[in-house]
């Protein structure tokens, strides 16, 4: 590793600005080093829409070819997708060309093991050490690897998905779903989907197209009026939106009221906690306290990990776990694969709801514990994040936990999250109560500390 032991990989993969931090010379040889990494075998690759997608597929599949593997070019597809057809259709590994939810301007590259899970850190520092020793392997002209195109992807993903639920239960519902597809890499996969499971659908932002200008790449509920609004307006029984790359849902009850996805996220650890008793959910320390009290009632046990996809994927395996969530609405379903999926969140979701028989909302109030929710984010150099969470903890009264940035409990039932992005260059700041007024308090408290001691 180089002496300044500097990271290229972040919370999940590497993510950069073309033409700005990173030029395609740099996609180039951190692909030569992903494709030393592997060794041998051939990879699969997919990009989602953005508009630096292209190029840097291009500059990547250059440089896997360069280091002697052969490569599958699924196209564009969601993030899971490709995952799951890397551990279907036998390839070695997967690149897949996104950067998730990030602003458009940023892409990135994210690394899949055999099995379609994002590879552990240990691994991405592997990568980095050859990409910073150069030591990458340069084949001759008669080893270059080959490309060639893998049009199966998608189909083989849908397909995935619907051998995990009961179809003839959800059909039989006859749901109404409003999807919003943000523009993004879903948009080729899930209204197909949601439409073979007997829904009718209604579609927002369903053309893909890299500049976002629907409502952006993130779903969060500040930029969600129009599902929730449509929702309302058709009577549809659910509103779901995706993320860029598609491996995260945020779900909208019956009543247009947009959640957190910690809380649909408890509402589907119930469904299968109900079918697999005693069994191990993983989330993050960023998620709601509820899950506790849902995994009591079922004898389940909850383990909570750092936030990020590569985190809870590896405690998953490592803990035999049945379901994991994030509260930004990425879900895991292992008996499908364990990485975060939109698409099978969606289909798992009317599942759940079928086997219930009653609507989103009475679902959700019956099964998860109320709690109340505030979060927001604060730009600061990464330069200066030790001593922003320095002066956190100063002032911070009550129980700390240092999992991952700062968990401060300031009563028996509320709590603030103070943690540093690994994607981009800001703080974010999550609050929980029992109350709402009580979360905005602890997230505005906090917010002010944060920018006193970044200024």
């Amino acid at each position: 590793m180089a002496a300044t032991q500097q990271r290229l990989f972040g919370t999940n993969g590497v993510r950069f600005v073309p033409g700005v931090t990173h030029d395609l010379d740099f996609v180039i040889s951190l692909a030569e080093a992903m494709g030393t990494y592997f060794g041998s075998g051939e990879i699969l690759l997919g990009q989602d829409g953005r508009l630096s997608s292209p190029a840097v597929a291009n500059a990547a599949v250059s440089g896997l070819l360069s280091s002697g593997r052969d490569v599958a070019e699924a196209g564009l597809v969601p993030t899971p997708a490709l995952q799951y057809g890397v551990k279907t259709l036998g390839f070695k590994g997967g690149v897949m060309v996104t950067a998730s939810h990030n602003p458009p301007q940023y892409n990135g590259l994210k690394v899949s093991g055999p099995e379609g899970v994002e590879v552990p850190h240990l691994d991405e520092q592997r990568i980095e050490k050859i990409y910073f020793d150069k030591s990458q392997t340069r084949a001759d002209w008669k080893s270059i690897g080959v490309a060639r195109g893998e049009p199966s992807v998608v189909r083989n993903y849908l397909n995935g998905i619907r051998s995990k639920v009961n179809i003839k239960a959800i059909a039989d519902r006859k749901f109404n779903v409003v999807m919003d597809l943000g523009d993004g890499a879903q948009s080729v996969a899930a209204p197909y989907l949601v439409e073979s499971l007997g829904c009718k659908l209604v579609t927002l932002n369903s053309v893909v197209d890299g500049s976002f200008p629907g409502r952006g790449p993130e779903p969060t509920p500040d930029t969600l009026n129009d599902l929730s609004a449509a929702v309302k307006s058709t009577g549809a029984d659910f509103g779901v939106a995706y993320d860029a790359d598609g491996d995260r849902a945020i779900f909208c009850d019956e009543n247009g009221r947009v959640l957190w996805g910690d809380q649909s996220g408890c509402l589907l650890a119930d469904f299968v906690l109900d079918r697999n008793k005693g069994g191990t959910v993983v989330t993050s320390v960023a998620s709601s306290q509820a899950i506790e009290a849902v995994a009591k009632k079922h004898g389940a046990k909850v383990m909570r990990t750092r936030v990020g996809s590569v985190e809870l994927a590896s405690t998953i395996l490592e803990r035999g776990a049945i379901f994991g969530f994030e509260e930004n609405g990425g879900c895991t379903y292992p008996p499908h694969i364990a990485v975060r999926d939109g698409g099978m969140t969606t289909a798992l979701m009317l599942e759940c709801l079928a086997g219930r028989g009653m609507s989103f909302s009475r679902a959700l109030s019956f099964v998860v514990p109320r709690y109340h929710q505030a979060k927001t984010k604060v730009e600061v150099s990464r330069k200066k994040v030790d001593a922003v969470l320095k002066a956190v903890e100063r002032q911070a009264k009550g129980e700390v936990e240092r999992v991952d940035g700062l968990k401060i409990w300031t009563e028996e039932r509320s709590w603030v999250l103070v943690r540093p992005s690994g994607t981009e260059p800001i703080i974010r700041i999550f609050a929980e109560s029992e109350t709402q007024e009580g979360a905005d308090q602890l997230v505005k408290k906090f917010e002010r500390i944060v920018k006193s001691a970044s200024s």
